[in-house]
């Protein structure tokens, strides 16, 4: 795949596209390096603390859904251009609350906005490209997310130390402004059949998709886990400062998760091409390995062995996201893929991510931190066992699909 051989309008989507991903998960990301900052000015315990990151999942994953069928139904462009500007404003007035509950708010509304983005924007990616290179374009838009991650650590630890938390939101709500507005000069692709609404029901109706969600439960749930709870374990029981702490998971995250996601999704590309679920079976492979790289990371206690382990764990467990997004375009019709990933969505975030956080905070507070992440990794290995499932039933869906439109080329031939 190369950059060079797109069209100049492919270029353009995909660029603005990993643009205002990377915008959304510095908006994210960028509060959890701020952790103990905020729990000293509140006064929070680590499940408080994990509050923040609930809030924040819960009323994404429910508004993700509806945003999703409203992309499909009309249109997509319009529906990202809102939840950049909305989330933008939102981040802003994060800055300015007085307290924990205000600040619950305000990440709840951050929430709404960028609840709108990830289906739509996944949707005009996946119709802008030719499914040979699905997954692969959908890695590169997943870059966005890491480096957007990165810098959103790095830059929360470096301003919470230097500047104290409140001019962090101030500085990051900017950028997503000019992303909203540039949003509306998006041409966006012509859809077969855009006003019709897709059924959930026929979603529920693939049994590969149905394991995808369940197997997604366990995986985001681990995800989510090292990101919420990576900055304080480095700062409080590896002896990372603040702003250390947000550049060296920063760095590691860009390197280890872009790498992750360009192999991870190069490979699922070939592999579609030769054998049926072939894009599939990297996400057990790299959450497997990935485990106990995880585990002895956590176990570390020098600096330099966390960051090595630490950063070859991540480069295994980042395979699965171009992969799974691609999976499940090619289980689902073109006009219900916005509705599918923001069902995929709701379920992991409401059910997964939103639980992860306070659960994992309960738990350190009581065994503390490097135990409690114990529970990630045995999600982690969970996830992974099934989506090898899933890759068994993605080969039959496949089968039956192929086996059915031989029989109506037969039929149209015989007629």
């Amino acid at each position: 795949m190369s950059f060079g051989n797109f069209s100049s309008y492919q270029r353009r989507v995909l660029t603005l596209l990993m643009l205002i991903n990377f915008v959304n998960y510095v908006d994210r990301q960028m509060i959890f390096p701020l952790f103990p900052f905020l729990r000293r000015d509140f006064g929070l315990t680590f499940f408080q603390s994990g509050l923040l990151a609930t809030s924040f999942t819960i009323v994404l994953s429910i508004v993700s859904l509806p945003l999703g069928m409203l992309a499909d139904r009309t249109s997509r462009r319009a529906v990202i251009a809102g939840g950049v500007l909305f989330w933008s404003a939102a981040t802003f007035f994060s800055g300015l609350v007085r307290s924990f509950r205000g600040l619950l708010a305000a990440r709840a509304l951050v929430g709404v906005g960028e609840a709108a983005y990830t289906p739509a924007g996944a949707a005009i990616i996946s119709a802008a490209f030719p499914k040979t290179m699905r997954a692969r374009v959908q890695g590169v838009f997943d870059i966005g997310m890491f480096v957007g991650g990165a810098v959103g650590m790095a830059l929360g630890g470096i301003m919470g130390q230097w500047f104290g938390w409140r001019p962090a939101f101030f500085i990051v709500g900017f950028p997503g402004l000019l992303l909203g507005l540039s949003v509306f000069k998006l041409r966006e692709p012509r859809r077969v059949t855009p006003d019709a609404l897709f059924p959930i029901v026929e979603l529920l109706r693939v049994p590969a998709y149905v394991m995808v969600l369940v197997a997604g439960w366990f995986s985001a749930f681990a995800g989510y886990t090292y990101i919420v709870w990576g900055p304080e374990l480095v700062q409080t029981y590896k002896g990372f400062s603040a702003s250390e702490s947000g550049v060296v998971l920063g760095l590691t995250s860009i390197l280890s998760g872009m790498c992750g996601v360009l192999v991870g999704a190069t490979v699922s590309d070939k592999l579609s091409q030769v054998m049926l679920g072939g894009r599939t079976i990297v996400i057990p492979i790299g959450f497997i390995i990935a485990a106990p790289l995880i585990y002895f990371a956590i176990e570390s206690h020098s600096k330099m062995g966390f960051v090595v382990l630490f950063g070859l764990g991540a480069f295994f467990m980042s395979w699965y996201h171009g992969p799974v997004t691609a999976t499940i375009h090619d289980l689902i019709s073109p006009q219900g893929h916005a509705t599918a990933l923001g069902l995929y969505s709701l379920f992991v975030n409401l059910f997964s991510m939103a639980v992860a956080p306070p659960l994992v905070g309960r738990l350190a507070d009581r065994y503390g931190l490097p135990s409690a992440l114990h529970a990630a990794i045995a999600a982690q290995l969970v996830g992974g066992i099934l989506f090898v499932v899933v890759v068994w039933l993605a080969r039959r869906h496949h089968a039956m699909a192929a086996q059915v439109a031989d029989q109506t080329e037969e039929s149209a031939a015989a007629s």
